[in-house]
């Protein structure tokens, strides 16, 4: 897919669509070194914290991607044209470590411009980040008590803050 370069003040996205509706693709690990994970996230949001540009996503700790966000200190988030939608599906539905889903799924990793993990050749948006922050839900401080429906086995998600430090995208993402 083309794309081009975003400046962060110019990105244009709509975050709950983005992730409820579009679905996104978390990848952590390093392209060089052939190795890394992504899965699919409909949880996430960006906005600007610290002063910085920043996404965050929620990874369960028995998810394989897991391992690779605690390892590696970048991570991508991008997105597709609807027609990607079941690769997306799939990516959600399997892990990395019953086999190649990836290979399996028809998508194209590719190197980021700026950090070590991975993006997607067919991406029609990619945000590069570097982790700041991460930290386990702490259900001590759930303050609506229907977010326990989330987690039935209290299996409950490590949130990770990534300051973004760059963005590329197709002309419907730039101002």
């Amino acid at each position: 897919m083309q794309r081009k370069p975003i400046e962060i003040a110019q990105l244009q996205i709509k975050p709950y669509y983005l992730f409820h509706h579009q679905w996104a693709l978390l990848t952590s690990g390093d392209y060089a070194k052939n190795d890394f994970n992504t899965m699919t996230i409909s949880w996430g949001a960006l906005g600007t914290l610290w002063s910085k540009p920043f996404a965050f996503v929620a990874v369960r700790h028995s998810r394989y991607t897991y391992q690779f966000m605690q390892k590696y200190d970048t991570f991508t988030l991008t997105a597709f044209p609807d027609k990607y939608h079941q690769a997306l599906s799939l990516l959600g539905n399997k892990s990395g470590l019953d086999g190649d889903k990836i290979a399996e799924s028809g998508l194209t990793p590719e190197p980021a411009t700026m950090v070590a993990a991975p993006t997607f050749e067919e991406a029609e948006i990619v945000i590069e980040c570097q982790k700041m922050y991460a930290n386990d839900l702490n259900p001590a401080h759930f303050l609506d008590e229907g977010i326990y429906r989330h987690y039935p086995n209290r299996d409950f998600h490590r949130i990770y803050y990534g300051e973004i430090l760059f963005a590329s995208g197709s002309d419907e993402y730039s101002a």
